[in-house]
Order: C-alpha cells, then sequence, then structure tokens
C-alpha cells in the first residue's frame, strides 16, 4: 500500500491488502469462512481510522453503507477493479426563481458541512455553504439563497468570540435585506450559541433558524438535507421573529420541529430527534411530506421591518458553570472566586440543593460581590428552593434561584449579562428577567411528545 495508505491499515490487515495489491478505493472482492459456512462480499475498500484496530478492514457495500470485517475470517482478497480516492464533486447551481424571500445561509461548519476524512476514515468540517445548496436543489424552489462562510468549525470550539461575531454577521445580512437568517451549526453546542444569540440579537425582526444534522451529508441516512429544507423554509416563511433551532422531531423524515433557543437541549449523543424543548412545547413543526409551517404556540413575536433594531453582542467569559455532586466541597467555589469569575451558575439537585458543606465557601463568594444563581440538573422542572431548610438558608445567603431556566442557557445569559453591564446589582436584576423565553410562562407537569 501507499505509506499514506499505510498510515491507516497496519499488522494483519496491511499485510493482507499489500499482499493483494490492494489500496484504498479499489473494488475488492472478499470470501470469508464463518464455521462452515462461507460468504463473498464484494465492495470499495474504504479508509479506517489509524487509531482503530489492526485486526479488521473497512468495506462500503453497494447499499452506501460501510462494513467492518475481521481479517481472522477472510481467506481471500481480490481487487476486481481500480478506483480513485473517494471523494466528494460539487454538483452545479440550480436555477432560481424570481421574487423568492431573501434566506441568508451561514456556514460555521459542523456535521452539516462535513464529509468523510479520507486519511483518518473521520468527519471533518469540510462542504460550504454553496455546497449545501447545490447538493440539496430544493432550496431554489424556497428562497433566495445567499451563502456565506463564516468559519469551518466544530461548534465544540465555538465560544463567545464567535457568537460576538455570528451575532454582527447576522446583523449585517438582515440590514442588507434577508428575510430570514439559517447558521449550519454542529449539534454539540447548539443550544448554547442558540441562547447565546436569543439574548444578543435583541429581539430579531426575523426568523433566525438554526440547523444541524447529526449524520454527514455523505452517508445514506443522512439528515443533512431534509434540516437545511426545512430551516430555509421556516426562515423564509415562518411568521415569528425568534431565534429557534430546527431539527427532526422523530428518526423518519416526516417532521422538523422548531425549538426556541433558549428552552432546547440535545438529549441524545446521535439519535435525528437529538433535540427536545425543555419545559415547554416546541413553538411548532415543519411538515415534509406537506412541505407546511404548522404553529403550535400562539404566543410569539411576530416578523416586523425595524430600522431602529440594535445588536448587543458582547459577552464576558469570565463566568462559570459547576455541577453539584455528592460528597463535592466548597473548594472549587473557592477556586472561582480567587480566580476571578464574576459570576457561578450552580447546577444543584433536585429543587435546587447542594451539600450544606459547600455554604461557607457560597457565603464567601457572595462577599466577595461573585453573583450565585441556581438552577436544577434535573432536566425537566423547577427550582423551588423555599420547600426545605438546605435552600432556603442559601436563599438567605444571596443565591439567585432561576427557575426553570436551564443550566446551559443560564451559562450563557451571565456571560451576556456581565458583557453589558459591569453592575452586580444590574447583573442579578437581569438574571431574574425573562428577556428572550428562558423562562416557562407555564410550567409542564411532565415531559410531554406533541404528536
Amino acid at each position: 500500500m501507499p505509506g499514506d495508505q499505510a498510515y491507516m491499515y497496519s499488522g494483519a490487515a496491511r499485510d493482507l491488502l499489500t499482499k493483494a495489491g490492494a489500496e484504498i478505493g479499489d473494488k475488492i472482492s472478499i470470501r470469508l469462512r464463518r464455521g462452515e459456512l462461507e460468504e463473498q462480499v464484494d465492495g470499495i475498500l474504504m479508509p479506517r481510522i489509524h487509531t482503530g484496530q489492526e485486526d479488521y478492514l473497512v468495506v462500503k457495500l453497494r447499499t452506501g453503507y460501510n462494513i467492518g470485517i475481521q481479517t481472522r475470517n477472510l481467506t481471500s482478497i481480490k481487487v476486481v477493479g481500480k478506483g480513485a480516492e473517494p471523494h466528494f464533486t460539487r454538483p452545479s447551481l440550480p436555477t432560481q426563481r424570481i421574487g423568492l424571500p431573501k434566506v441568508a445561509i451561514l456556514s460555521t461548519g459542523g456535521t452539516i458541512a462535513s464529509k468523510v476524512d479520507y486519511r483518518t476514515g473521520a468527519v471533518k468540517p469540510a462542504l460550504d455553504a454553496e455546497d449545501l445548496y447545490s447538493v440539496v436543489p430544493e432550496l431554489a424552489d424556497l428562497a433566495d439563497i445567499r451563502p456565506k462562510i463564516i468559519s469551518s468549525t466544530f461548534s465544540e470550539n465555538i465560544g463567545p468570540q464567535n457568537w460576538s461575531a455570528l451575532a454582527g454577521s447576522i446583523a449585517e445580512e438582515i440590514k442588507n435585506g434577508a428575510d430570514g437568517i439559517v447558521i449550519a451549526h454542529g449539534t454539540d453546542t447548539l443550544g448554547y450559541t442558540a441562547a447565546a444569540l436569543s439574548f444578543a440579537l435583541n429581539s430579531p425582526p426575523v426568523p433566525v433558524v438554526l440547523v444541524g444534522s447529526q449524520r454527514s451529508s455523505d452517508r445514506p441516512s443522512s439528515d443533512a438535507a431534509a434540516n437545511l429544507v426545512a430551516s430555509t423554509a421556516i426562515a423564509s416563511s415562518a411568521p415569528f421573529a425568534h431565534v429557534v433551532v430546527a431539527m427532526h422531531d422523530w428518526i423518519s423524515d416526516k417532521r422538523i420541529a422548531i425549538h426556541l433557543g433558549t428552552k432546547v437541549r440535545k438529549c441524545h449523543t446521535s439519535r435525528r430527534d437529538a433535540f427536545e424543548s425543555v419545559n415547554t412545547s416546541p413553538l411548532g413543526y415543519y411538515d415534509l411530506v406537506r412541505n407546511t409551517i404548522e404553529m403550535k404556540s400562539t404566543s410569539f413575536s411576530k416578523r416586523r421591518s425595524d430600522s431602529n433594531w440594535t445588536i448587543r453582542p458582547k459577552f464576558d467569559s469570565n463566568v462559570v458553570l459547576i455541577k453539584f455532586y455528592p460528597g463535592m466541597s466548597g473548594a472549587i467555589i473557592d477556586w472561582a472566586v480567587a480566580s476571578g469569575q464574576s459570576g457561578i451558575i450552580i447546577e444543584g439537585s433536585g429543587l435546587g440543593h447542594i451539600s450544606e458543606a459547600m455554604f461557607p465557601a457560597i457565603e464567601r463568594a457572595i462577599n466577595s460581590e461573585v453573583v450565585v444563581a441556581m438552577t436544577s440538573q434535573c432536566i425537566w422542572g423547577t427550582v423551588h428552593m423555599d420547600v426545605y431548610s438546605t435552600g432556603r438558608d442559601l436563599l438567605r445567603m444571596g443565591v439567585i434561584p432561576l427557575g426553570d431556566m436551564l443550566p446551559e442557557t443560564a451559562l450563557v445569559k451571565l456571560m451576556w449579562v456581565f458583557g453589558n453591564t459591569s453592575s452586580r446589582h444590574d447583573a442579578k436584576s437581569m438574571m431574574t428577567k425573562n428577556l428572550a423565553g428562558e423562562f416557562s410562562d407555564r410550567r409542564l407537569l411532565e415531559k410531554t411528545h406533541d404528536d
């Protein structure tokens, strides 16, 4: 095997492939023996993650799916056709209709803008916004697309500086006449960015739709195209003006849920319907079969033309989110104070509790003018710190209860608050005000799935 391919295959697998003269991209025929049974597998030799086990090959079947084959089951490998290394080819752009709403698609990277890295077998950000447009021609019937690459970044690398820059880009697109905004973003921290933009954009005049995908666009099971079609339709024609997340409501391509940006959380690592609205219902759904938007809420800000609209995009990352656990001491609270943190969001147990062993450190933090606020590590429900003595003691110290606000949203909000005020008094007041729907108007008694 060539040197760069030998980097991916090693040990017995590399020896077998070298003996057969097989290279990545070749069509191969493999004979297998499992006990008394023999079978033949035909496909394309694919790259393998170089950190994986040495005793297997990766083969792409005609169905488009990849399978791993252990070398101990192989009886022979035969090259039946030489092939080029798999690669992505950008198709030509579709012809757009005249007079459609103008939608800016801003690409930040993530799985929705990714493909397989054929050097390592991993997924990497590679496709830009125009790639997404060209491979989903249905977009040409929905809107006048204005693609723009903001970055090519996995979402775990996106933080407050990126949020500020993204808010500025969104404002510029709206100023230039965009009727809606779509942001292609990795799913891992999609909720954080959605919350950040909800505060930074300060009630945008048009829909701002964050969208990602759980499977990359070059996989047969990819949800990228469906999510992108739905988010573009929502951005172009939805009646509301909010920051939202649009992702699959179920594992099938039936409908896309529209989640408010401050009330959404990623609840599964890999399912298409990984995102849930917490302590509230989705604003609505986009029906992928009928191509229609069905609003479930009547309480939303409507689209508007607002020439005086301004953004507040500053964030101060000098705050921390701390999850309480049994046996935890106050040392991490003392560290936060000593390191100059302006605020602490605590993810407490149940109704908003922490161990009494942490009380002295909490009191020291508050006496040092650090803002300390409480959320719950439970997914559903709300903080009620006046029920038990532990919570009441924390309230007397000055810990701020944050109701049913998500811990991630609370962290982002506190970053935004300190980015816009240096007053501890004002910061405490702002944290308790419902600025972007971060507090629910009503409490859901249980997790529901709106069918």
